[in-house]
């Protein structure tokens, strides 16, 4: 490849493009080895000026590409990038099996499949990543290695895909609707707007960083904070005896059948 050739192309300046921009910037990435692939001019403008990165409205060569475009659109992605020698790609679109971005990248080009969520916007991503089997162990640690500048990444089966993505992809919605009626709660109560917000959104970071950091299970965690006839006592026994824990297994069953049907669908 020539000296021109980007270490890494992002195809798709959106949202998680963006995010995955900065997060390797800001994770000691040379802004110049990124090429950014955006239709949007004034959103080529804006990662120009705020990464530092290279854009094109066309792919251009480079070692690696990131494919951040709507489902519907990668296949057709991945055969230009294969067409431009591109050696590995990674997509980030859902619903699109391996069999299918393979296919269209031909044999010569390695591709990995993630589903990442909507915390890599701020580098607290969780994101899983299977591969075809053209991948070698260089091209899984190559994708690891993108996806931990927004968050933390594991391997999976891509049988375990529509699992993931209705725990840790939709997760986020189900944890905001949470959220949302907590503060509805707490306004039922009486406390302002203004603290019941601050409340509420402290109570989930707060929270999360704890699950997150401490080696005790969240069963421990919530007995930790239970006093036998207290009042987090009281308000988890409606949370039982409104069926909460079947409620969360129905709604994770629905999540994965419709990530099985969509991806059926765009086979």
């Amino acid at each position: 490849m020539s000296s021109e050739t980007s270490r890494l192309v992002i195809i798709g300046g959106g949202n998680m493009g963006t995010a995955l921009v900065g997060g390797l910037v800001n994770g000691g990435w040379d802004a110049s080895t990124i090429t950014v692939v955006e239709l949007d001019a004034t959103k080529r403008k804006m990662l120009e000026s705020q990464f530092g990165v290279r854009t094109s409205d066309v792919i251009v060569a480079a070692e690696g590409a990131l494919i951040a475009v709507k489902p519907n659109d990668a296949a057709a992605v991945c055969t230009d990038a294969s067409a431009l020698g591109i050696p590995r790609v990674l997509s980030i679109a859902a619903g699109i099996s391996l069999a299918t971005l393979q296919a269209s990248a031909g044999s010569k080009t390695a591709v990995v499949r993630a589903m990442p969520n909507t915390p890599a916007l701020v580098q607290e991503g969780v994101t899983a990543i299977c591969g075809s089997s053209t991948c070698t162990e260089s091209d899984y640690v190559w994708a690891e290695s993108l996806l931990q500048a927004v968050g933390v990444v594991v391997r999976v089966p891509e049988s375990q895909m529509d699992a993931v993505t209705a725990v840790a992809g939709s997760g986020p919605g189900y944890i905001f609707l949470m959220a949302e009626a907590m503060l509805n709660a707490a306004l039922a109560e009486g406390l302002p707007e203004d603290v019941a917000n601050t409340l509420v959104r402290q109570l989930f970071r707060g929270a999360g960083i704890l699950l997150a950091d401490s080696p005790e299970s969240p069963a421990t965690l919530r007995e930790r904070v239970t006093s036998p006839n207290g009042t987090t006592a009281a308000g988890l026994a409606q949370f039982e005896a409104a069926g909460l824990r079947e409620t969360v297994n129905k709604v994770v069953r629905a999540a994965a059948a419709r990530s099985a049907e969509m991806g059926n669908t765009n086979k």
